[in-house]
């Protein structure tokens, strides 16, 4: 399958799922994704750090040191591919919110919400359908925000479950 026809599908995908969310109250859809933009995971980090003895510092430390570095490699990844966002591309589209930068592969949203997954399940597994349900969550609210592709979120997603598994693996290989 060439780039082209990738390209295509990705854009009809992202037109299928968006069209859902055309001429409605996306309300519950932007507080979703609005759960990723970071400010919930550091409460998280504190809490557990505060009340969570047995795990709640180590936990606070690898999230901390994870996402020190999903950012700047989100950020280069973000910068070397420089994907136009669906309303700069797709002709007579415009999306639901504006987004926080002009790039959209990967979603930064995405990558940050599966770190956060891998790294609540690595330390509290009961709860890991929670947490990837959620993290999925933001990353279908980001397409039905019409900010991103379905690509960019699955891409999102393989970044922040890699930099979640490298960070827990180094946590025991210490």
């Amino acid at each position: 399958m060439g780039l082209d026809k990738i390209i295509d599908a990705d854009v009809k995908c992202l037109q299928w799922v968006y069209q859902y969310t055309q001429n409605k109250s996306c309300r519950r859809i932007i507080w979703l994704s609005k759960t990723g933009d970071g400010y919930l995971y550091l409460l998280i980090g504190l809490l557990l750090w505060q009340f969570e003895p047995e795990h709640g510092p180590l936990f606070l430390a690898t999230a901390l040191m994870a996402y020190a570095l999903e950012i700047p490699v989100y950020l280069i990844l973000k910068h070397a591919f420089k994907r136009r966002r669906p309303a700069q591309f797709v002709p007579n589209f415009s999306a639901h919110i504006q987004p926080s930068d002009k790039f959209s592969l990967p979603s930064g949203h995405t990558a940050a919400a599966f770190l956060m997954a891998f790294i609540l399940s690595s330390f509290y597994p009961s709860i890991a359908p929670v947490a990837y349900v959620w993290a999925s969550g933001i990353g279908i609210s980001r397409v039905m925000l019409g900010v991103h592709y379905p690509t960019d979120v699955i891409l999102g997603a393989l970044l922040g479950s890699s930099i979640g598994m490298f960070m827990t693996w180094m946590d025991y290989a210490l």
